[in-house]
């Protein structure tokens, strides 16, 4: 009993963190293969925040982690950028050279899910130079937030070419999937498969819009709509943006604000409509509405662009929770993410 109280206060995220840096190298690297770019990126940064660790804390992790392991069998773990980093920031580089190493030399990644582990910019680099088809087959097959930074990283009328292509794809067939891989660096090529694939859409084109800076996505839209009006439509009628929070359930609206800090919301709703902040305020406690509502009102100006991060950095939060099956987005309780 102690030892769990120990963990008030601490966040499941935090409590991973614990539990991995306790773990011998060898055991840490075979969980962490077993996560993805950004699960590792979220651990990673967690672990290198870890400060004055108690070791009744650090019991409780266990103990709270071998009560819910009990009765089974086997441990599911997710699967989805910036590894060498975050485990060098939490780690050292010593430590975590061993690790990055079983991670990603251990791993059966194909060349395409290798570059879900650069960064954007390098990223954009590779495929700067390619047929605007294979930039298009890469923006749709890596998540929608690493593609919409990789998008950032083009002039408007490449983003505008390889936008359209995005909303056009349906299917890749084996030979463009090949002709990709020849263009990736020797260590990220793997060999096709004989089957068409799912790929890209007008849905993975709203996706990767959300996710972009206000400005770009405005003009973009812009140009779409000159381009094809029903196209740009279709896309912004499948587009999530801030205030479609609002149509959350309420349950669904707890559980989001179980994982938004608040200095991030105070900022994101100082640009709300009042229906949303309604929504958020009403899903609080009294105490911690009345608390929210003061620290606003004694906030100073907040420029637009922290506004607009804060409220992407939200909506990313949502659509995880989505993935992940905690919640449903889209008022008609339809998943829209």
């Amino acid at each position: 009993m102690e030892k769990a109280k120990a963990l008030d206060g601490v966040s499941k995220l935090e409590r991973a963190a614990i539990l991995l840096m306790s773990l011998g190298e060898a055991d840490a690297a075979e969980v962490l293969k077993q996560m993805g770019p950004k699960e590792v990126q979220r651990v990673g940064t967690a672990m290198s925040q870890l400060s004055e660790v108690t070791q009744d804390q650090v019991e409780g992790v266990v103990a709270v982690f071998l009560d819910e392991l009990g009765g089974r069998t086997s441990m599911g773990v997710g699967a989805d950028q910036y590894i060498r980093n975050m485990l060098t920031k939490a780690l050292g580089s010593d430590k975590a050279s061993g690790l990055i190493d079983r991670i990603l030399l251990g791993g059966n990644t194909t060349g395409l899910d290798t570059l879900k582990w650069m960064e954007p910019r390098a990223v954009a680099d590779i495929i700067r130079h390619e047929h605007p088809q294979i930039q298009a087959i890469v923006i749709a097959y890596l998540d929608a937030d690493q593609s919409a930074e990789i998008l950032a990283n083009f002039p408007d009328k490449v983003r505008l070419d390889i936008i359209m292509r995005v909303s056009a794809l349906e299917t890749i067939q084996p030979a463009a999937l090949s002709e990709l891989n020849s263009i990736l660096e020797k260590q990220f090529a793997s060999s096709a498969g004989t089957q068409q694939q799912s790929l890209g859409g007008v849905k993975c084109a709203a996706d990767i819009m959300n996710l972009l800076e206000s400005s770009i996505e405005a003009e973009l839209m812009d140009n779409i709509r000159d381009v094809d009006e029903d196209l740009a439509d279709e896309i912004s009628d499948l587009m999530f943006v801030f205030e479609n929070l609002a149509d959350l359930d309420d349950r669904a609206v707890q559980t989001l604000l179980r994982e938004v800090p608040q200095d991030q919301l105070k900022i994101a709703l100082r640009g709300a409509d009042q229906t949303l902040s309604e929504k958020m305020l009403g899903n609080m406690s009294k105490r911690a509405a009345e608390l929210l509502r003061d620290d606003m009102e004694a906030m100073g100006p907040v420029k637009l662009a922290e506004v607009e991060l804060a409220q992407k950095e939200i909506l990313a939060i949502a659509r995880r929770l989505s993935d992940e099956g905690q919640i449903a987005l889209g008022g008609s309780g339809e998943a829209m993410v």
